[in-house]
């Protein structure tokens, strides 16, 4: 407990019991004992005894001394090492020498760890000593740690690797989360509310203003991108380096080349659109790429390819064919679609370019602006004609019904193109929104073959689940279950666990929606096999419950959720050769 004083000339209890084995008188050997180790203060001789009197005993009075000076002493640290002297590190490190060999004596270990916490540039020797020792790595200020793993990226990434985890368990949960709800999803909080979750906050701490430590943490978010393909890594890339900016770590924004790109992005992002004013800066950003330095478009792509910068992207894409369609234009004519096209691109070829190592920006379908988004147009156009034709007066109304089929052309890209499948897929959510129940029965089929199974992807499933929320009514429809259920979802639940999960989820919510004779076959279909995650089977067993205990009890009515969904409408000029909706 008291190694280290005998090396600084200070007797321990080992000098005593030596002291006390060889001397004839032990109480004249302990009066000297205390004589030389106590405070060398000789006033203090004479109040001794009159503590005595009091029966306070000497080792409460010398440990009540010993604190008061040990957090003078550190207070004296702080002090030396903000102040402006030239030699103030000297100070520290003859203090840091003095007191290092009682390093592992707990009471002097704070003030040990406050001169090593304020030195920048700890001798090697002593980093070694902490690093080899468990105990001591342990109690060691941030500060110090960072000198430790900035040459160690083995033990760095030891300790990052928990928190990375953690942050992916943390996003997959908030996908699965029970709360359904088209205003309160996955996308809802702010990029500054995100940037207060612990993981990024910890992050932000252990890389404080140390370069070296943040390219650490980028490439290892790089390298688990690359393993797993999770784009949640691509959110925390951004996340990390926009919680940096908050705190204005100039040291590490002024060399990140994406730091300016990043930072009108998420103003985007808070915005949910990304406007006139702010495309023209990004498409700034991606034109002023060097010659030389295209290695950029690796960490721009994977910035983009955060599904808060992609959500922000598609729905920018909707928002603005809406005023095509408003105008009676063509994609083709706005730049502002180009770029947010060629935006999505780039996010969506972010695993292809880093794994293969050519930095070079995918070139972007033009069909896709020519051929997939007129396409999409036509099927406004037929929703539209025949919305228009349930409201003409009987006489004047033919035996037009609602299409069932979708011009190939969309089916074939949401099939074979990521950029053309991402619009699809939102465009989908945006008609759920506007509870538009005929086109949903169109396209939920067409979705069943998309690109990579993007639809089965638990981001759009999330927000599927959330969106089908406002059609709660139309579950007592078979034909709408079927759609749902029969033509979507439960084509695929046996072969993804995911996609039988998300399905529990829609039932929990909607269970007393659902016309009561499918809701049978679809417990039975649902049934989880005994393979299955627990997960899967705590969401069933659930469901089983609130069923039963639906039959006890009648259900209550459901208030309709007041939308305010950030996407305003626009009135479309209707002229008799082209009959537009909006979007």
């Amino acid at each position: 407990m008291f190694a280290g004083l005998p090396e600084l000339g200070i007797s321990n209890g080992e000098d005593l019991k030596e002291t006390l084995t060889n001397c004839t008188e032990p109480l004249k050997a302990i009066d000297q004992f205390q004589m030389e180790n106590g405070i060398l203060l000789p006033t203090l001789q004479s109040a001794l005894p009159f503590l005595d009197l009091h029966g306070t005993p000497r080792l409460e009075f010398h440990q009540s001394v010993f604190d008061e000076l040990r957090e003078k002493l550190m207070e004296r640290v702080a002090t030396i090492a903000e102040g402006k002297d030239e030699d103030r590190y000297v100070k520290l490190e003859e203090l840091l020498e003095k007191s290092f060999p009682l390093v592992k004596m707990p009471s002097i270990q704070p003030i040990v760890m406050q001169v090593l916490k304020h030195l920048p540039k700890v001798p090697e020797k002593k980093l070694k000593q902490v690093m080899a020792d468990k105990e001591l790595y342990k109690v060691c200020a941030v500060e110090v740690k960072r000198q430790i793993w900035q040459d160690n990226q083995a033990l760095f990434g030891d300790e990052v690797s928990p928190l990375l985890k953690q942050y992916i368990v943390e996003k997959e949960a908030a996908l699965f989360s029970s709360d359904l709800s088209i205003l309160h999803n996955f996308f809802s909080p702010s990029p500054k509310t995100r940037r207060q979750g612990e993981v990024v906050l910890k992050l932000t701490q252990m890389i404080g203003k140390n370069v070296k430590l943040y390219d650490m943490v980028l490439q290892f978010l790089r390298t688990l991108f690359l393993r797993t393909r999770n784009v949640h890594y691509c959110t925390l890339r951004a996340e990390l380096l926009m919680s940096l900016h908050d705190l204005d770590i100039s040291e590490i924004c002024s060399v990140d080349p994406c730091h300016k790109f990043s930072w009108c992005l998420d103003a985007c992002i808070r915005e949910k659109f990304v406007d006139a004013k702010r495309a023209r800066e990004l498409q700034g950003f991606l034109d002023g790429v060097k010659k030389g330095q295209e290695q950029v478009l690796g960490d721009l792509s994977m910035i983009l390819c955060d599904p808060f910068a992609c959500n922000t992207l598609v729905l920018s894409t909707v928002r603005n064919l809406q005023e095509l369609l408003s105008q009676d234009a063509l994609p083709r004519d706005s730049p502002d679609l180009l770029l947010l096209l060629r935006m999505l691109s780039l996010g969506q070829g972010a695993w292809d370019m880093i794994d293969s190592q050519v930095f070079k920006e995918p070139r972007m379908d033009l069909e896709v602006v020519t051929r997939f988004l007129p396409a999409m147009m036509s099927i406004v156009v037929d929703d539209y004609t025949f919305t228009v034709e349930q409201k003409l007066p009987s006489e004047e109304k033919t035996s037009l019904t609602y299409p069932t089929m979708l011009p190939e052309t969309f089916s074939r890209y949401i099939q074979e193109n990521r950029v053309a499948c991402e619009i699809g897929l939102y465009y989908v959510l945006h008609i759920a929104k506007q509870r538009n129940k005929n086109a949903l029965q169109r396209l939920l089929p067409a979705l069943v073959d998309t690109y990579n199974d993007m639809a089965f992807g638990d981001i759009f499933l999330h927000l599927l689940t959330g969106h089908l929320t406002l059609l709660s009514d139309e579950f007592g429809s078979e034909e709408f279950c079927t759609a749902v259920f029969d033509n979507f979802l439960l084509t695929s639940f046996s072969s993804k666990e995911n996609v039988h999960r998300h399905c529990l989820r829609l039932l929990n919510h909607l269970h007393q929606k659902v016309l009561a004779s499918y809701m049978e076959t679809l417990m039975k279909t649902l049934e989880p096999p005994k393979q299955s995650s627990e997960s899967v089977k705590e969401l069933y067993t659930l469901l089983k419950e609130k069923l039963e205990a639906s039959k006890k009890s009648p259900p209550e009515p459901e208030e309709a959720p007041s939308l305010d969904l950030g996407l305003h409408p626009v009135t479309v000029p209707s002229t008799p050769s082209t009959p537009t909706t909006p979007l």
